[in-house]
């Protein structure tokens, strides 16, 4: 049986460290550089996505990862079939991260059925991501572990928020008997702590640290137009 997810993820701050197809920093070296730094700065754990990318985070950190594999960049793309939850599994992931909606998969199995599968060659935890507080409920009874609020206004079930969806958080962690991760468009500290005084298990945040693409937009859209250039 996999061990308590509470022990092997302690609460705080997870640090989710990737980058996009194309940008200078889709390198594997350069992610696994970026998740020590992560880690020396006291992140609790580490998302990371892609098996290079992973292998590399594995071998150097000490702190517990959370992989995945993206396939697509719409529908179910988050570890969406079980060969890839178990290659990601193989490279010694502690916990591996799946699409966590009702959503149709893939390659045709429920998520209950990829839980299952998984555990049947792999003694990891399995994390959520989920959209919704039906999607957490039915991810509970699928067998999962960790269940994250990840997806919160991408899956039409919710509509986005400009920032975390509090209301959401507040649902989840009410009706679910699992470690909560709140996750979704936060970008301040003081966003954090507020999600750990609601009852979040641990925070994921990644744009706001690990993009620097982003955070120098973020930046540069503040200027006013006579400083521009």
């Amino acid at each position: 049986m996999p061990a308590d997810p509470r022990d092997v993820i302690p609460p705080g701050l997870i640090v989710s460290c990737q980058a996009y197809p194309g940008e200078p920093m889709r390198d594997p070296a350069v992610m696994t550089a970026v998740a020590r730094a992560v880690e020396e700065g006291g992140a609790v754990a580490v998302r990371g996505q892609g098996l290079d990318d992973l292998r590399g985070m594995v071998a150097a950190l000490t702190v517990p990862v959370v992989g995945l594999v993206k396939q697509g960049d719409e529908g179910v793309y988050i570890t969406p079939a079980l060969d890839l939850a178990r290659a990601v599994a193989d490279l010694g992931c502690q916990v591996v991260a799946l699409d966590g909606t009702r959503r149709p998969r893939p390659d045709g199995l429920t998520l209950a059925e990829t839980v299952a599968g998984l555990r049947e060659t792999h003694d990891v935890l399995t994390m959520a991501d989920c959209g919704s507080l039906d999607d957490a409920l039915a991810a509970v009874h699928a067998g999962c572990d960790i269940v994250g609020t990840t997806l919160a206004g991408y899956t039409g079930e919710r509509p986005p928020t400009e920032g975390p969806d509090w209301e959401l958080l507040e649902q989840v962690v009410a009706e679910v008997d699992r470690p909560v991760v709140a996750e979704g468009r936060f970008r301040t500290p003081d966003e954090v702590a507020r999600a750990l005084d609601l009852g979040a298990h641990a925070v994921c945040v990644g744009t706001a640290i690990t993009h620097p693409t982003s955070i120098t937009r973020a930046f540069v859209a503040a200027l006013p137009t006579a400083g521009r250039g």
